[in-house]
């Protein structure tokens, strides 16, 4: 007989057999058992600007010498995970001087669509600082010392998701850019994402990053990450998920050159300034890791992500590009091989994990009022079944 397991109460041994069921890096495996933790606890009771600002005053206090002054703090929309204030800060920045600056607060809630680390977030901020077009990491709460949950500071940039006056979905999906951005947009991502995949990790500052050998351990990695997500948080089983999880495990392909990836490069995560067609920022890092570059690229693959050209007759990836052609641009301005079968692995992974996050974390974050998006979580549990059909069909063509 199977035990009855509560998950809205998990066990410290249930617990620690997943841990040992599903190993994977270091501070993946203290977040979610972080989360595990904290789930019999109280769930979600809306903050108020004023008492996040005490707060950030009293972190602020530690971190800068000097007076400073915090105004005009408000809630910012957009995303389906994070708790996120926009506030102005003045304060005699070093090196600078006196100055006022707008920055943005990122906090977890008690249980979000994909629970993640700011410090890890806050070191890859500041590692690609320079690199490419990032906020500015400026400090960091990794275990919500002074607020109410971890939380990071960045700069505030100035940008848009989207053109003004379209609508979209949440989290990116189906953005037409329209053909005006259409093609600058796609020059700026391509060569962003070769940076990336040519980065050298090895010289940054990253320590919460385990570093992957060569051949298959990040996958494996990866895989165990969104298998132990799984079996934490689903509330009911959906036999093609765990088919899917079979798959993936079975078919790992092995990396030749460990690069960083972030892991959600897409539209909707980045900014970009509406005059000049140009890319201003890449947001939300907080799932970037060491592992393979056709993660990235197995992602604009996704078709539920796209739409179709204006004619209807070409799909248009992430509304940015065709796939073949940018799978032939990304090895021009990389100088890197693209496997297109691996290419296709991760789509059927982005697929899967897709399913693992709104089938599973979305509904259990709703279900135990944990989040303060309870009401877009719980609507995006229609746009699994979309993924697993598409995951559906590539396996049926390519076994």
């Amino acid at each position: 007989m199977a035990m009855v397991i509560d998950k809205a109460n998990p066990s410290t041994s249930w617990v620690d057999s997943l841990r040992e069921k599903f190993p994977t890096e270091n501070e993946w495996d203290h977040v979610l058992t972080s989360k595990q933790q904290r789930r019999s606890g109280p769930g979600y009771t809306p903050l108020s600007v004023d008492d996040i600002v005490t707060r950030l005053n009293v972190m602020l206090s530690n971190e800068i010498e000097g007076d400073f002054s915090i105004s005009e703090a408000n809630w910012l929309a957009g995303g389906a995970s994070k708790l996120q204030v926009a506030f102005w800060l003045e304060w005699d920045k070093p090196g600078t001087g006196k100055t006022r600056e707008r920055m943005v607060l990122r906090m977890e809630p008690p249980e979000s669509a994909v629970e993640t680390s700011r410090r890890r977030e806050f070191e890859i901020l500041a590692a690609m600082d320079s690199i490419l077009p990032v906020p500015a990491a400026l400090w960091v709460d990794p275990d919500a010392t002074y607020m109410q949950y971890p939380a990071l500071i960045c700069g505030f940039v100035n940008g848009v998701t989207k053109p003004s006056g379209i609508t979209s979905s949440v989290t990116g999906i189906g953005i037409n850019f329209g053909p005006d951005f259409r093609e600058p947009l796609a020059k700026d991502v391509i060569r962003d994402m070769a940076i990336m995949h040519n980065w050298d990790w090895r010289s940054a500052n990253i320590p919460s990053f385990d570093i992957p050998e060569l051949g298959t351990q990040a996958v494996e990695w990866n895989l165990n990450h969104w298998a132990r997500v799984w079996e934490e948080d689903c509330n009911e089983e959906v036999p093609f998920v765990n088919e899917l999880a079979h798959w993936l495990k079975a078919n790992m392909p092995p990396i030749d050159q460990i690069s960083l990836t972030h892991n959600d490069f897409r539209s909707g995560n980045f900014l970009f300034d509406e005059k000049s067609g140009k890319i201003t920022s890449w947001l939300d890092w907080e799932l970037a890791h060491l592992g393979d570059r056709h993660q990235e690229l197995g992602f604009f693959a996704v078709e539920n992500m796209g739409h179709y050209s204006e004619d209807g007759k070409q799909l248009i990836a992430h509304g940015l590009m065709p796939m073949d052609w940018m799978l032939e641009e990304y090895e021009r301005v990389s100088g890197l091989s693209v496997n297109r079968r691996t290419v296709e692995y991760y789509r059927v992974f982005f697929c899967y994990r897709a399913a693992v996050i709104i089938l599973g974390t979305c509904i259990r974050a709703a279900m135990g009022g944990k989040t303060h998006q309870d009401l877009t979580v719980a609507w995006l549990s229609a746009f699994a079944y979309r993924n697993l059909d598409e995951a559906r069909q590539v396996l049926e063509r390519i076994g």
